[in-house]
């Protein structure tokens, strides 16, 4: 926006997701900031800040609002950082303290005190266990904001004091704790398999001066600018190479794990791994607008679009809490005032009741299961914009492709001349003058096949209609190349001809003067895409196109789809799509390359740009970015998407029926302390490590 800046802050030591939504929240309603949003993987709070807001005002309420939802929470501005950061290991003062309330704890069992100074250990150990715990109890309930897990914990094992349970009051603090140095562990190991696929940004850039190399920042270079990538060494920014051959690890970058081979004239990305040669590059881009910023940007920003079972587990747990506070309350004080049975027994049970239902095991593992997702989609060089579309793109039942460039290769090759009046070479040289400022792929292919540069002087006038043809005037001459439509719209009937794919019509002053022939051919993988995409569920396939009929039922039949729309503008690509969607179930997916199917992309359910490498059109219109050009990507990102919603439903179910299952039992007084420890606790545990297993998805 215009009147706004970005701003990112670095959160040190945030590992909390409760803690995430709340500053989330609070940060959202400072005055001057637009939007805030948290990226725990990360680390990082991303803001939009008003043009008219005073900065320093608004860092120190960043500051004050994180602090409030931990104290030990390092704030730092981070504008200009990308890439993972190291984790911080577990503090060592956490389990020093909670070996201190241990030993507190055993002494407190086994050795012969009287009963005040057993008391008093007890006591000790409770404070030395839970000190953390009851310091953010109290402080948030000076805030205002009573109804959290601290606050349950506090008042479950305080209650267990007052009725006389002071072993399993200290045991229920202690093992909450090591439950909660189990979760950033488990946390931690799944923010560093994330934001190691992060790891992709250049630590320097190396140029040649006088016989000697010095490395500077990336960000110092500008475009035209030639530096040296040593084998071994990152690429830093997008270029051309202009001395030497190597081969390229764009593993990261596209998840392939072939090297590409470049040599003067290759185009390379920046954050690709030299291999074995030395290699001069010239830069093409500045680092802002590099590859590895767009890929590190699109990533670091996916916790943006959050997938509605993340917005509604948040709302969920603000108010669960208190009804199971309410509920607990309930369970102590009504059976012993409507039936006079032993208020220290129904008491008991309703601090189990507490215990089990901290909503930890839902507010942790949903996030950390689209973050899991979104890691194992990175992976393979599939990158989501968020988990809303990662949640969209599983009820997928209508896959629509475009053909050049998705389905086919997109690399048309002049395949035969058929002039009519002048020499085929003369027919040649006038269509690609006419064609010298379009973009389009079949332009690129006559220009190329003319092999010459265009002298830009000769050509002037210059009319493109989108779907349709060009006019210009070249030397003087009126030139039209495109389809039969556009001549014919200009008075002009080209001669018959037996069409075998793609035929461009050129008139010169009014007169047709032959056809270019032109040819496609079906990407390797594209017949076995559609099949897997049908096997996983997709129940229609259409392929849409502004190519004619006979070219599009071609490559329809060899990539196995029926449904075939040709002869397409680009608005009536958008209406045939409305259609489509209108007519089925589900959500639609569009699947284009990203350079001229932007107003589709945006249109359909999820837009999927393919060949995303490089392509800034792709990154900017689509939702999802493949980083290769293989339409059998497709199908990984619908198994990747359809496994992240079921770990979804698995940590729901595990957490749920667990606790539903203890909280009844404690109810009936046949779950103890211990049980509902584990029903807390352990099924945090238990749904955050499932959730890491989505990084490991083939």
């Amino acid at each position: 926006m215009a009147n706004s800046v970005q701003k990112q802050y670095r959160l040190s030591g945030l590992d909390c997701v409760v803690c995430a939504a709340g500053i989330e929240k609070d940060v959202s309603k400072i005055k001057g900031v637009l939007s805030a949003v948290v990226d725990l993987a990360g680390q990082t709070l991303r803001t939009e800040i008003g043009a008219d807001a005073s900065l320093p005002s608004v860092d120190a309420a960043v500051i004050s609002a994180v602090r409030l939802h931990g104290p030990d929470i390092q704030v730092g501005g981070r504008e200009n950082e990308t890439g993972p950061k190291k984790e911080p290991a577990v503090k060592r003062s956490k389990i020093v303290f909670l070996a201190a309330g241990a030993a507190g704890l055993l002494c407190a069992l086994f050795l012969p005190l009287p009963f005040w100074a057993q008391l008093s250990v007890y006591l000790a150990a409770w404070v030395l266990a839970g000190g953390s715990v009851l310091l953010r109890a109290g402080r948030n309930i000076l805030k205002g904001r009573v109804f959290d897990e601290n606050f349950l914990m506090c008042v479950a094992t305080a209650g267990a004091f007052f009725i006389g349970q002071y072993p399993e009051g200290v045991s229920v603090m202690l093992f909450y704790r090591v439950g909660e140095i189990l979760e950033d562990l488990a946390i931690g190991r799944s923010r560093r398999s994330i934001t190691a696929l992060l790891d992709i940004k250049p630590d320097h850039a190396s140029i040649e001066k006088d016989g000697r190399l010095f490395q500077v920042p990336p960000e110092s270079l500008s475009i035209g600018d030639i530096f040296v990538v040593l084998p071994g060494e990152k690429v830093p920014l997008d270029g051309d190479v202009t001395e030497g051959a190597s081969s390229l690890d764009t593993s990261a970058l596209t998840g392939e794990s072939v090297p590409a081979r470049v040599q003067p004239g290759s185009a390379v990305y920046s954050g690709s791994v030299n291999g074995s040669g030395l290699l001069k590059i010239r830069a093409a881009k500045t680092f802002g607008e590099s590859t590895v910023s767009k890929i590190l940007d699109l990533v670091q920003n996916a916790s943006a679009k959050k997938a509605p079972a993340q917005l509604f587990i948040t709302k969920f747990a603000k108010a669960y809490t208190p009804a199971v506070v309410a509920a607990a309350l309930g369970l102590a004080l009504l059976p012993p005032l409507l039936t006079g049975a032993s208020l220290g027994l129904w008491l008991n049970r309703a601090l189990i009741f507490l215990v089990v239902s901290c909503p930890c095991a839902l507010v942790i593992s949903i996030p950390l299961s689209f973050f899991g997702g979104i890691g194992a989609a990175s992976r393979k060089g599939i990158l989501f914009k968020g988990g809303a579309y990662l949640d969209a793109l599983r009820e997928a039942k209508t896959v629509v492709f475009d053909k050049t460039g998705t389905l086919t290769k997109g690399s048309f090759e002049v395949a035969s001349v058929q002039s009519e009046g002048m020499d085929g070479r003369e027919l040649l040289q006038y269509a690609a003058a006419a064609e010298n400022y379009s973009t389009h792929p079949i332009a690129a292919s006559i220009k190329k096949a003319w092999g010459k540069p265009v002298d830009r002087s000769s050509v002037s006038d210059y009319e493109e209609t989108p779907g349709k043809g060009v006019r210009a005037r070249v030397n003087g001459h009126i030139v039209l190349a495109g389809n039969r439509d556009f001549l014919a719209s200009k008075g002009i009937q080209p001669v018959e001809t037996q069409e075998v794919d793609t035929a461009v019509y050129v008139a010169v002053d009014g007169k047709f003067a032959g056809t270019l022939h032109l040819s496609d051919r079906l990407k390797e993988d594209a017949p076995g895409a559609v099949s897997a995409l049908r096997a996983l569920g997709v129940r229609r396939i259409a392929l849409l196109t502004g190519d004619t009929q006979t070219t599009a039922r071609r490559i329809a039949d060899e990539a196995g789809i029926k449904e075939v729309y040709a002869g397409l503008l680009p608005h009536q690509k958008v209406e045939t799509l409305e259609k489509i969607a209108y007519e089925t179930r589900g959500k639609t997916v569009f699947v284009g390359d990203g350079i001229n199917d932007a107003p589709v992309l945006a249109r359909a359910d999820v837009g999927v740009a393919m060949g995303g490498l490089g392509s800034d059109a792709a990154i900017q219109a689509a939702d999802v970015v493949l980083m290769t050009d293989e339409p059998s990507k497709m199908a990984d990102a619908l198994i990747i998407a359809k496994r992240t919603r079921a770990n979804v439903l698995q940590n729901i179910a595990i957490a749920l029926i667990v606790k539903a299952a203890v909280m009844l039992l404690g109810a009936l007084g046949f779950a103890t302390m211990w049980e509902a420890v584990f029903a807390d606790v352990g099924v945090t545990v238990i749904a955050v490590f499932n959730s890491m297993r989505l990084l490991q998805t083939k």
